[in-house]
């Protein structure tokens, strides 16, 4: 039989999650950001979840061919814009809509030969200082790009650095509206964070943190400061943009991955036993311990050590001494019953209605569920499964 280790994609989580953006956002178009492969996902099986979305944003040519591939004939937005002059090509051939960050990428633009204006997303550089126009050299680039017949209709775009915490979006959404006040064009200004954090139930308990920009009128969500469209990343797939803060209980998200496998041995130790390599975890008196068929190479974090959590048969233990390559240990006091064969879920979901977030594993082994998602590694078979 097959190593006992899976992942599986539960389609109709995304699509609740996606439900919860519509929610959360009523008066804005959403995109479903797709960028690595679907966060580990996987385009093609997250696809059915996510087909309700606007449209798709990602990152690189090949992967908008898989979208366009999976038969959809919306919007599907570059977020990082062209890498070369020819990328323009198969903008024009795919209909793709695409950031332009910086002056170079209007030089290409420029010199595109293509009978059809492209739609741009003119992105500022807000605060975040990654990708962008600085607000002084906003309103230049935008009067570049609106004088070339290659350009359709711009649209402007700005990303939030501190979203997920205390500082919020207030200091960068003035900076935004300062330097596009009056200037025409769809606004794209949210990301997971900032699509919960500042939506409809959250603005009620706080409306003054929160003014319209350019005199737009106010029309609930984030509607009320300008954002026609939001960008779902990371809520998409289950996991809580401002963990630990909230988690995805307080949302309302489900997670839509599920890493599972199941004990291939079980060992009886005594006190002053140790587990695994560099004998890092020791025994304080008798315990029984299982054996996992999962490891860093397929993607589980070597750097979670003891304590993180983990369920064996729905019930919630933790992990014992190092991560090896292929297995890792568990802790079975709290499942007297478990033994050979007993299912282990990692993250995700569990027998019985249990459920492990991602984020706490990930929290635990000092990254993010981002982090996690995206590193499953290619020796895991992966099957679009509904939830347990």
């Amino acid at each position: 039989m097959p190593r006992p280790i899976e992942a599986l994609i539960h389609t109709e989580a995304l699509a609740h999650n996606l439900a919860r953006v519509r929610a959360a956002q009523p008066d804005a178009r959403v995109w479903a950001v797709v960028k690595a492969n679907a966060y580990g996902h996987g385009i093609e099986r997250a696809f059915e979840g996510l087909r309700s979305a606007d449209g798709f944003a990602l990152l690189d040519l090949a992967e908008a061919e898989r979208v366009r591939a999976c038969g959809w004939r919306g919007p599907v937005l570059l977020l990082e814009g062209a890498f070369e002059p020819r990328d323009l090509e198969l903008c024009s051939r795919l209909n793709l809509w695409h950031v332009v960050h910086c002056a170079e990428q209007i030089d290409w633009l420029a010199a595109h030969k293509t009978q059809q204006p492209q739609r741009v997303f003119l992105k500022m550089n807000s605060g975040m200082n990654r990708l962008g126009f600085r607000p002084e050299a906003f309103r230049s680039a935008w009067a570049r790009l609106d004088a070339l017949p290659q350009a359709g209709e711009i649209s402007l775009v700005t990303h939030f650095s501190d979203a997920d915490g205390a500082k919020g979006i207030a200091h960068q959404l003035a900076v935004f509206e300062a330097a596009t006040r009056d200037l025409p064009g769809e606004r794209s200004l949210a990301n997971s964070a900032a699509i919960l954090r500042h939506g409809v139930s959250e603005r009620r308990a706080a409306p003054s943190s929160l003014a319209p920009l350019g005199g737009r009128a106010p029309s609930g969500g984030l509607g009320a400061f300008g954002t026609d469209w939001v960008r779902a990343g990371i809520l998409s797939y289950g996991s809580a943009p401002d963990y630990p803060e909230h988690d995805i209980a307080h949302w309302g998200l489900h997670p839509a991955m599920t890493l599972r496998s199941r004990l291939i041995a079980t060992q009886q130790l005594q006190a002053g036993d140790s587990v695994g390599y560099g004998s890092t975890y020791r025994a304080t008196a008798a315990q029984r311990i299982g054996v996992v068929a999962c490891g860093y190479a397929d993607g589980y974090p070597r750097h979670a050590g003891s304590g993180a959590p983990v369920l064996v048969d729905g019930v919630r233990t933790t992990t014992v001494g190092r991560v090896s390559m292929d297995m890792l240990a568990v802790d079975l006091t709290p499942v007297p019953a478990a033994g050979m064969g007993s299912e282990v879920t990692l993250w995700g979901h569990g027998p019985g209605g249990a459920l492990l977030a991602i984020d706490e594993v990930a929290r635990a082994a000092g990254t993010i569920g981002y982090e996690l998602m995206c590193a499953v590694a290619p020796r895991v078979p992966v099957r679009v499964a509904a939830a347990p």
